[in-house]
């Protein structure tokens, strides 16, 4: 009896949407390298990176090369990037229990919505239709709410990476940038408004996962 063929794999890794991922690893490995002796260089490569975020989502719904490893790519590629520029902030700001507790709540938030995604047996960690969060649902629910947090939160901390001098307090340098002018001021309200929403999603995020993952064990137990 012949065997089966392998499947072969190497066509996935070649995905449009996944090679889009590989550059943005590449972008951001050595816009980090160059951080501290080109703030200006690593914000355009930083923010380059992260438009291709919305790229290769798009190319995979247009050629039809949706993957999970696309998705975890995308995901693991997200995170260490935030995690980094946050680690960073966090060298240059004071208190920098600030910036350490955000790189801890997105981590969390995400890895417990991707835990529990699998446990009920959901193929995309964006779907929240059975959630009771008018905010969480809105948040997965419309694509330019959530590109609008997304974005407002990586701006302001790039924003605060470029204006940053060592050891100063973070409210000193929002207040200052705000008092250059009014268009400034809007700006920057528009952009701490969109961040503390994605602060707040993610909060909302983590519980609603966790009550997941504990109605799983109750579950569980009672069919034992």
């Amino acid at each position: 009896m012949a065997s089966k063929p392998r499947p072969r794999t190497i066509s996935v890794y070649l995905y449009i949407p996944n090679i889009i991922g590989y550059i943005r690893v590449l972008l951001n490995c050595y816009a980090f390298a160059i951080c501290f002796t080109n703030k200006e260089l690593f914000s355009i490569l930083y923010f380059i990176s992260f438009v291709c975020d919305a790229l290769d989502g798009w190319f995979a719904r247009k050629f039809n090369q949706v993957s999970t490893f696309g998705a975890v790519l995308d995901m693991v590629t997200d995170r260490i990037s935030t995690a980094c520029l946050l680690v960073i902030l966090s060298q240059v700001y004071r208190p920098s229990f600030i910036f350490l507790s955000l790189l801890a709540l997105d981590i969390a938030s995400h890895w417990f919505q991707m835990y529990s995604t699998f446990l009920v047996g959901k193929s995309n960690h964006k779907d929240v239709k059975d959630s009771t969060s008018w905010l969480f649902k809105l948040y997965y629910g419309n694509r330019m709410f959530m590109g609008y947090c997304c974005v407002a939160c990586e701006l302001l901390y790039i924003t605060l990476f470029l204006l940053a001098k060592e050891s100063e307090k973070m409210t000193d340098v929002l207040l200052e940038a705000a008092k250059q002018s009014i268009i400034s001021s809007v700006l920057l309200a528009l952009l701490l408004f969109g961040w503390a929403t994605k602060q707040l999603v993610n909060v909302i995020q983590m519980k609603t996962a966790a009550d997941l993952c504990v109605l799983y064990d109750i579950n569980k137990k009672h069919n034992a």
